[in-house]
């Protein structure tokens, strides 16, 4: 089926408790610039909303401003999370009404949103949970983000002390949903958006003595768009998609990858401001030669800050996940590299999926 062009992922979406601290945390922890504000002061009544760019990612951090707002009860159910992935399309109207007519739940009918620096149109279908995909194009738009939004005052970020750590680019976003339902959302991704199915992991790929996931990844027809989609598989205790989507309250997005030119750096960087990452026992980077064979980067470094290695027929990757960001178990973020690979971490899963274990355990949720 051919494919909804869709351009590249114009921004992801979080509804949390408290945009101006979240926006703290991302500007400080994650090296992100504050551009953009909506709320009181820009005549906004309903929400507070932060936009935070490095690279070529935008965050948007969003919360209300009363019980009234027709999704604060996001806020009991999720806690704070990723509410919509904005992905940027030619034509809003057409991308909208074409997702509709193979099957897609419309959520926000296009509308074009006006201001003096031009015309911003978007629209929204429903995704996986509550969970929604958005059309945009700013194409005959100039402002800093959108209507309702006015560059940030100094006074709320100072500038001088903002400090990135080299995040370029969303690699891929990936979703968890209930057992049973992976295929329902790689089909709805290849029926409704025109994806096609990239790869495919099962309970013998990602699994370890206690738990195991099936993992399916789908992709843009450009290839610039990955949406990996896990579920969870039998095992003998509970599995972390299991916890997520008990504590989540339902299917939602996992996590968000995020390029990096220089890992190493990054990391450094991001360590520096108090960011937690997973850790794998040092058996792992024994083993790492004969697997991995030999790679640009010094081993004892690697080890150092906990960086995975895989490599594929292409060349080879290097990963690390972060720890959740909020109290509940749900959100958290990778950071990768690629030098050729192309895949997803096949080699490293277990030693991941062991040291995600192991935090269960701190939790007491295995």
């Amino acid at each position: 089926m051919q494919d909804i062009p869709l351009r590249k992922i114009d921004h992801v979406r979080f509804f949390v408790g408290n945009a101006r601290q979240s926006a703290f945390f991302y500007r400080n922890a994650f090296g992100f610039d504050p551009v953009a504000y909506a709320g009181l002061e820009t005549k906004v009544k309903h929400e507070a909303g932060y936009v935070l760019r490095q690279g070529e990612i935008t965050f948007v951090l969003t919360s209300p401003l009363s019980a009234a707002h027709p999704e604060s009860r996001r806020l009991l159910t999720h806690g704070d999370g990723v509410m919509d992935i904005a992905m940027d399309v030619p034509d809003v109207r057409a991308a909208f009404n074409e997702a509709v007519k193979r099957g897609g739940t419309p959520w926000a009918a296009p509308q074009a949103l006006e201001d003096e620096h031009g015309v911003y149109e978007t629209a929204s279908i429903l995704a996986y949970g509550d969970t929604t995909y958005s059309f945009v194009n700013r194409d005959r738009y100039r402002g800093v983000f959108a209507p309702g939004y006015k560059p940030m005052d100094p006074e709320r970020y100072q500038e001088s002390t903002f400090h990135p750590v080299g995040l370029a680019a969303i690699d891929h976003i990936v979703g968890n949903v209930e057992e049973g339902k992976m295929n329902e959302w790689v089909e709805f991704h290849k029926t409704v958006l025109g994806f096609s199915q990239l790869m495919h992991f099962d309970d013998k790929d990602i699994s370890t003595e206690y738990s195991a996931l099936m993992s399916k990844v789908v992709q843009s027809g450009t290839g610039r768009i990955k949406f990996p989609i896990n579920e969870p598989a039998q095992g003998k205790r509970k599995s972390q998609i299991e916890e997520y989507l008990n504590f989540y309250g339902g299917p939602g997005v996992q996590h968000v990858a995020l390029i990096t030119g220089d890992i190493v750096k990054t990391v450094r960087a991001m360590r520096a401001n108090d960011v937690s990452f997973l850790r794998v026992p040092k058996s792992y980077y024994a083993a790492l030669p004969d697997r991995i064979g030999a790679i640009k980067e010094d081993l004892d470094e690697l080890a150092e800050l906990g960086i995975l290695v895989d490599r594929d027929d292409e060349g080879y990757m290097l990963q690390i996940f972060t720890k959740p960001v909020a109290d509940r178990p749900t959100l958290f973020f990778e950071v990768i590299q690629r030098r050729g690979g192309k895949s997803f971490g096949k080699g490293n899963f277990k030693a991941l999926f062991e040291a995600i274990e192991r935090e269960q355990a701190t939790r007491g949720t295995l």
